[in-house]
């Protein structure tokens, strides 16, 4: 990164401006960085690294004038001056900021809250997040096939930080992958991330033998050299799990109506056994009437839409179940799909995984791509569903119009148009957009 054009500089370091002098150049920098920059006041140079917040007090500084007033706040603080431009209004801003760790996004999110501000961004990946967020009640069980696939661990990464910062809570973990190793693993997710009490539920009858695609299900039970226990785990050898449909009933049939979100990036045979079921010891509901009354919505991973007539690999490998769950779920429940052609594009590689989990010796995920996996990347699919949940449907994504889902018995899913329909699916991004949300996704991957 250059100093900025017109600063003198002598032996690597720049000359000590006035600060007239320094305003000129800050108001050069926002007319050569329409989209926005940051400037340390100590090295004159854009920082490379540090989640970016503004201060309140200088957050209405859209004039030249204003850039002294900037400048006095910045030296009283942190020596950080930003800029964005600000379409709608025509106006260039200048602003006094904060630097956070790239570390720290709970602590810098707050931090923007508290001054009012929109975003938070970060220097070394380049993105902003949202900070402006609604503050809404989100209540989530999430439904996976863990144990395959390594997006299932990000996408419940994903929701761990999203409670940090406050915008979901997380009711339960529901398995839908036989074998008490896999639920295990969440296990093992819920205590290294500060979380040991969060339910699991596994299921007992489902898809037998189903396609493993990293066979990292035994993550649970990795030892050191000297033979000890890796990973803490809260359930244990000699615990129990609950079935996934049971902890489903006892988790819907405590909350207030209308209120869950269900977020399901797996098979759905454990839905389609909750909507089978009857009544029992947590509801005198049959399991339709339970999710009618108790569910909100739902974010699925799952479906083949657009021109393309491929089979969904969720429904079809399990596919008396899937066409269960589309036949008796409530159809006033609305469902939003994130089919597989969406996060195609989001590649994240073994290496740039192991780098960003760098800040640990011990991590789960990183003891996963460090002794199981070899220079395999993984597709970011199942983090799409989350982030959907949380961020809400158009705060990031594109959603195709509202309309009705057939699924057939091959495992096709047919989409018909119509405005009083309860299903939509997110739409493609291009490459600029894939890019982002990697990034983001990366992002929460480095918070410890």
């Amino acid at each position: 990164m250059v100093a900025p054009m017109g600063l003198a500089q002598s032996k690597g370091k720049a000359y000590r401006l006035s600060d007239k002098d320094l305003a000129n150049v800050i108001y050069v920098m926002g007319q050569m960085n329409p989209e926005g920059f940051t400037l340390d006041l100590n090295t004159m140079r854009q920082p490379t690294k540090g989640l970016i917040v503004s201060y309140k007090e200088t957050q209405n500084s859209f004039s030249r004038k204003s850039i002294q007033g900037v400048i006095k706040h910045a030296k009283a603080h942190q020596n950080l001056v930003g800029g964005w431009y600000d379409p709608e209004k025509g106006d260039y801003y200048f602003d006094s900021d904060r630097a956070f760790p790239e570390d720290s996004l709970a602590a810098a999110l707050a931090f923007a809250r508290e001054n009012g501000q929109h975003a938070v961004y970060s220097s070394a990946l380049g993105i902003n997040v949202k900070s402006n967020y609604e503050q809404q009640d989100i209540r989530i069980i999430f439904d996976c096939d863990m144990g395959s696939s390594t997006d299932d661990l990000f996408a419940l990464m994903m929701l761990y930080r999203y409670m940090e910062m406050q915008r979901c809570t997380l009711l339960g973990v529901v398995v839908d992958r036989m074998n008490r190793a896999n639920a295990d693993a969440v296990d093992v997710m819920n205590n290294y991330y500060g979380y040991p009490d969060i339910p699991i539920g596994l299921e007992r009858a489902g898809v037998v033998a189903p396609r493993v695609f990293i066979p990292y299900h035994n993550m649970a039970y990795a030892r050191d050299i000297e033979g000890r226990p890796l990973f803490r785990r809260s359930v244990g050898d000699d615990g129990e799990y609950m079935d996934g449909y049971k902890l489903y009933r006892k988790l819907l049939a405590q909350q207030p109506d209308k209120s869950v979100t269900i977020v399901s990036v797996g098979f759905v045979t454990c839905l389609a056994q909750l909507l089978e079921s009857g009544p029992d010891e947590f509801s005198p509901l049959n399991g339709v009437e339970l999710v009618q009354r108790k569910v909100k919505d739902v974010y699925a991973m799952g479906g083949v839409f657009g021109d393309s007539f491929e089979h969904d690999y969720n429904f079809t490998a399990a596919i008396d179940y899937s066409l269960k769950f589309f036949e008796l779920m409530p159809k006033d429940i609305d469902i939003v799909f994130s089919p597989g052609e969406v996060g195609d594009p989001l590649y994240y590689s073994a290496a740039q995984i192991i780098e960003d989990l760098s800040w640990t010796d011990t991590h789960p995920i990183k003891w996963i791509y460090q002794f199981l996996v070899e220079d395999k990347f993984q597709k970011m699919w199942d983090p799409l569903a989350v982030i959907n949940a949380v961020e809400g449907d158009d705060a990031i994504y594109q959603i195709s119009q509202r309309g009705w889902i057939t699924l057939t018995p091959t495992g096709e899913t047919i989409f018909k148009p119509d405005p009083n329909g309860n299903a939509r699916y997110q739409l493609p991004g291009d490459a600029t957009w894939s890019d982002r949300l990697l990034k983001y996704i990366r992002l929460m991957t480095i918070q410890h």
